[in-house]
């Protein structure tokens, strides 16, 4: 049985209490008011002028393009309202971002483990533990996501344009929508949902427990149709989840991949993520019997998913680059105006690095290269998903600062809290499993 270190326990301590003094901090400093929203607009637009003034010193030519740029800028501001919503949904948003982005990692952990099961895999019973261990973290991460959704429907927040009766009233693509756009019925298929993925965790990992228990194997059997039955039932609420939590705020735009987009960003973390737990358990002597070929074959999940995101990246954003239509263009645009760098950098860390580092396959098997590799992946996933929600709810008052690094501690802390607490309830090795002995002597 493994036992979280004090260290380890103290580690996640420490950055849940700097998170929260982070996330509390961005709270304090968003405007309370539209006046203070103005001064903070006046600063930002004085801060401008200076600078253009300065640059007009030195070099004319270049001082008049930076001084149009910047006044373009400041003319975004006028609307004050608009810029108002925006710094308020700056730390609801910079929390949100890593909410959903470990709540995923977990569920999508609980997915690899069901396809172990329905591919009937004998490579990789032994992960089994680690598997079910980081989807301890989906109860909590699930409760903390309702009661974010509850609080955003209470307009405390704008994340969600469509929950704004002032909003809906003066958009008619908004109205088109309402039959499925609406809080109540948002709230209860969000609550079905939730729910539905919690209990086929509690259940699956039940069974396997048991199963160390009681040599049966009706229990395989019943966990075998359980995943089968989680799996179909994870490919329907996924999409419907990327829809309404990510997609919905922006609202009059959609995507008909965006359903796989956000599946591949999730499930290629999850993997990650069990490779760097395995890695980190056997560095401290445990899952002896994990060898170099069970770390190959994550990081050919790593490497092939990796390359799978990138697909989808690209055919979402060439096509409707190569159509140019002004309803589905204005979501990238939106992006490359502001987010340029950090746009075109996701794709360069989420497929660039992965592809260099893992196509060798001897790095495959080298522990330390899988772990940079692994880093670099969970660290393109993150912006992955700050990408997909801080646009259409921050726009241009976007900033990585005091809150996002809190909210991104609290977060790691919080998931490090309860994987390793999971994984400490449970036996490491499954030894009742029908293809453990094909796992413990697994290599090629």
């Amino acid at each position: 049985m493994y036992k979280m270190s004090n260290k380890l326990r103290l580690s996640a301590i420490i950055f849940m209490v700097v998170g929260v003094l982070g996330i509390a901090y961005g709270f304090l400093q968003a405007p309370s008011s539209k006046a203070e929203a103005k001064e903070i607009l006046e600063h930002k637009s004085a801060h401008v002028d200076s600078h253009a003034e300065e640059a007009n010193t030195h070099q004319v030519s270049e001082g008049n393009a930076h001084s149009s740029e910047h006044a373009d800028e400041a003319h975004g501001y006028e609307h004050l309202e608009h810029a108002y919503h925006q710094m308020q949904n700056r730390p609801w948003s910079a929390v949100f971002v890593p909410m959903l982005f470990f709540f995923l990692i977990a569920v999508g952990a609980l997915v690899f483990y069901a396809v172990q099961n329905v591919s009937q895999a004998g490579w990789s019973p032994l992960l089994f533990r680690v598997m079910q261990g980081i989807s301890n973290y989906m109860l909590p991460g699930a409760i903390l996501i309702y009661l974010f959704l509850i609080l955003s429907s209470l307009h405390l927040n704008h994340l969600f344009v469509w929950m704004d009766p002032e909003t809906v009233a003066h958009d008619e693509v908004i109205q088109e929508k309402t039959p499925y756009l609406n809080i109540p019925f948002f709230l209860i298929r969000s609550a079905i949902i939730l729910l539905a993925w919690v209990w086929f965790r509690r259940v699956l990992v039940k069974n396997s427990v048991k199963q160390d228990e009681e040599q049966n194997l009706s229990l395989y059997k019943k966990s075998l149709k359980l995943s089968i039955a989680f799996l179909v039932t994870f490919i329907v609420t996924e999409a419907v989840v990327s829809w309404d939590w990510i997609m919905s705020i922006d609202t009059h735009w959609f995507s008909t991949l965006f359903g796989w987009f956000v599946f591949a960003s999730m499930f290629v973390s999850a993997i990650t993520t069990i490779a760097l737990v395995s890695i980190y358990l056997k560095s401290k002597g445990l899952l002896e019997q994990v060898n170099d070929s069970h770390i190959h074959d994550l990081a050919k999940f790593m490497f092939g998913l990796s390359i799978f995101w990138t697909y989808l990246w690209f055919s979402q954003f060439m096509l409707i680059w190569y159509a140019n239509m002004p309803e589905e263009a204005v979501y990238f645009v939106s992006r490359l105006e502001n987010y340029k760098l950090m746009f075109f950098g996701t794709v360069a860390i989420n497929f660039i690095g992965p592809l260099l580092i893992l196509m060798n396959s001897d790095f495959k098997r080298i522990n330390w290269i899988v772990v940079l590799t692994g880093v670099l992946i969970l660290l393109g996933h993150y912006f992955n998903f700050f990408l997909l929600i801080m646009p259409g709810t921050v726009g241009e008052s976007w900033a990585l600062g005091i809150p996002e690094l809190g909210s991104l501690l609290f977060f790691s802390g919080l998931f490090i809290w309860f994987v390793f607490k999971g994984i400490s309830q449970l036996p490491l090795v499954p030894k009742h499993s029908p293809f453990l002995k094909e796992s413990q002597q697994y290599h090629y």
